[in-house]
Order: structure tokens, then sequence, then C-alpha cells
């Protein structure tokens, strides 16, 4: 397993970038959480979906996701690169056995295999050139038969994005309540063509409209692929 990389976020380095922002949004997303009058919506969304077994959290942030799934897994394995956000989502889970691993995903290898892989609003944050890579891990995170679960961002969503003009990777700019502002990658994908893609990438996708801002989805390797 890799631990977290120093990260600076300068120009080119998305994934240092993405997770710069995280940190420093740190102290302020639980707040956005509180206001966000779609969570019920989303939350009833995520029962109706195959959580189960053993599972990983990636991208947990402060935790919001990972109280949802941990009555739902048999072991929860939560994973973010931001320490400012994992130090908020070990004390919102103080009192149970989740297991918490500080590393960006993008270089992190899998120490043990789940039945289910689960993220929330982290696809949208997996630049086009990365999708392959970042299925195959998912792939080899798995125990046969288990399955990838996610919600996410509909392209709907681009209508208020503050979106970054000739980048690099396609991002949206993002200031936080001290006026910094800062650059997180953002691909917003249509549900057919995800489904498509992921298809072409060796996966059995249901991939479905929660309302007109929100998506979610259910993935599987395909046999032999």
């Amino acid at each position: 397993m890799t631990g977290t990389k120093e990260r600076q976020g300068g120009p080119g380095d998305w994934s240092g970038g993405q997770i710069a922002y995280y940190q420093a949004r740190a102290d302020e997303y639980d707040a956005t959480y509180s206001t966000r009058m779609d969570m019920p919506r989303l939350a009833k969304a995520l029962d109706s979906l195959p959580v189960g077994g053993d599972v990983l959290e990636i991208a947990c942030g402060t935790g919001q996701w990972t109280r949802l799934l941990s009555h739902r897994a048999r072991s929860l394995t939560a994973l973010d690169a931001a320490p400012e956000m994992l130090r908020r989502a070990r004390d919102r889970m103080r009192g149970t056995e989740t297991r918490f691993i500080e590393a960006d995903v993008f270089d992190w290898e899998p120490d043990r295999q789940y039945d289910t892989v689960f993220f929330a609003f982290w696809l949208s944050h997996v630049p086009p050139v990365e999708m392959e890579p970042f299925w195959d891990l998912l792939r080899w995170a798995l125990v046969p038969g288990g399955r990838v679960v996610f919600l996410d961002d509909s392209p709907a969503k681009a209508e208020i994005e503050d979106r970054v003009e000739a980048a690099p990777v396609p991002a949206v700019h993002r200031t936080l309540a001290d006026g910094s502002r800062h650059v997180a990658v953002k691909v917003l994908r249509d549900p057919t063509e995800l489904t498509s893609q992921l298809s072409d990438l060796g996966w059995d996708a249901r991939v479905e409209a929660i309302d007109p801002f929100h998506l979610a989805g259910v993935a599987r390797p395909k046999e032999g692929a």
C-alpha cells in the first residue's frame, strides 16, 4: 500500500491540486452537507443499491457517507488522500471498527479484496485519461462476484458549474469561505454514455438518473474480462 505523496497542487498537477482543495475545504465540508436539500433523496437512493459484505469506500471525506454505509457492512474500510478529512471522519465514526487509510487512490494498491467498493461524488473527479487504470484498480479490489456502487452528479450540473477554460483535464473553479480559489477535476458523465464506456472497459453496468442532477450506478466485472 502506498501512502499519500507530498502534493503542492502546482500547474498541471491535477491530482495534487485536487487533494490540496479538499485539504483546505475540510473545515467547511460538513457545513456544506448540512444545507444539502437533496441529501434525504440521495440517502434513499443509496438504500436501494446493493451495498453489503466487506465494503471499501473511496474518497470518504469527513465520513458523511461512511456513517450510512456502516449499518450495512460486515466490515468497512474508508480511504481518503486528505488527512484533514480523515481526522473528521475518524471522529464521526468513533466507537465503530471502521478502518481508515490515508492514500491517493491513483497511487494506491489494495492489500485485500472487498464485496463492495463504493464512492459518492468521486467518479466525476476521475479525468478521462485515468478511467481505464482506475477501473482496473477497482477490478483488482473486488472479490469474485463483487460490485462497484456509486452516486454522482449528472451533466445537468454543468449549467451551474464555474468551468475552467482550456484546462488540461475537465475542471471547475471552487472558492472557499476564506476567499481562496482552487481547481478540481469535474467530468460530468451522461448515464447512457457512461454505461457504454464501462462496457468497453469490461464491466456489466447499470447507470440511471436519480433526478435531473444526480445519477447512481452499479457495475460488476464481466465474466472472463
